[in-house]
């Protein structure tokens, strides 16, 4: 075994939808093992809630940062982006267990998740830190909502294949104005999720960098275009639309009416993500997209 390169962590947050048989049987099967091999282990509160017959330390989602060193997420990348956001903010590391489809978020296979957890804990594992964006709606001077999205800040209608018409500005520069479904504006974490669907391009989590793509746009000429993470971007809506959404990874949405502005910038506060030592991003891509193997 070599010798762990970081430090070990001693106390684990456990969460997960455990109305999923699977994803329940993971986490019973990770709480037993961690006890056994005498880690301080908490349940996220609603967690504990449905697994009633477990008795052990809970806390609410927002508290774990006080009595973990790193939260682990068991369920597909919804799961974990719920919980990310909120573990963004407390600084908390996270790692993932996939019982979803995709788990581009979700490194540890579930048939060995708790052999791999251990090594992770045992301090051998790498830190990755992704970049969030907050988004703001504004109406003049007031701030009428915040959100924040580890994947994409989407600005649609409220209705299914409505055209809507806005302008783009990028750190008060004018760029374009447009007539499409939608802009989809992502992190390189998101550049794998809707931006991908959407024909955006793959940006490695390694590049600081924020993507905007255009959703159906009504002109052939429309492209995605990829700018500095550092960038302020301002979309500016047209006073005759109807009602708009901005959505923040698919879950937190708030209204737009016609006329506001919405401001969208990196979350000053990153996620960080756990890996195992092993963790290769050109793998995963490989796997989940299925790209060829080598030829020689």
């Amino acid at each position: 075994m070599s010798t762990p390169c970081q430090p070990s962590l001693r106390r684990v947050a456990l969460l997960g939808k455990v109305n999923h048989q699977a994803t329940r049987s993971t986490l019973v099967s990770l709480l037993k093992g961690l006890q056994d091999a005498a880690y301080e282990v908490v349940l996220e509160q609603r967690t504990a809630e449905q697994l009633a017959d477990i008795k052990v330390a809970q806390l609410p989602l927002q508290q774990l940062a006080s009595a973990a060193d790193i939260a682990v997420v068991v369920g597909g990348d919804g799961n974990m982006l719920g919980a990310a956001r909120i573990f963004a903010e407390l600084g908390l590391p996270v790692i993932g267990v996939n019982r979803g489809n995709l788990g581009f978020l979700t490194d540890l296979d579930p048939d060995h998740a708790l052999p791999q957890l251990l090594q992770v804990l045992a301090g051998h594992y790498q830190i990755e830190p992704r970049q969030l964006l907050q988004a703001s709606i504004m109406r003049g001077d007031k701030t009428l909502a915040v959100g924040r999205a580890i994947n994409e800040v989407v600005l649609h209608s409220d209705k299914v294949a409505h055209m809507i018409e806005f302008e783009v500005f990028i750190d008060d520069q004018f760029v374009y104005s447009q007539r499409a479904d939608g802009l989809i504006v992502c992190t390189p974490t998101g550049s794998t999720a809707y931006s991908l669907s959407g024909g955006g391009p793959i940006v490695t989590p390694a590049v600081n960098a924020i993507t905007l793509v255009p959703m159906f746009p009504h002109t052939l000429s429309s492209r995605p275009i990829v700018v500095s993470g550092n960038s302020c971007i301002r979309l500016r809506t047209a006073a005759d639309n109807v009602t708009l959404q901005i959505s923040c990874d698919g879950h937190v949405r708030m209204a737009v009416q016609p006329g506001d502005e919405i401001v969208i910038q990196q979350f000053a506060q990153p996620l960080f993500l756990v890996h195992p030592t092993d963790h290769c991003y050109y793998r995963v891509l490989r796997n989940k997209l299925g790209w060829g193997s080598r030829l020689f």
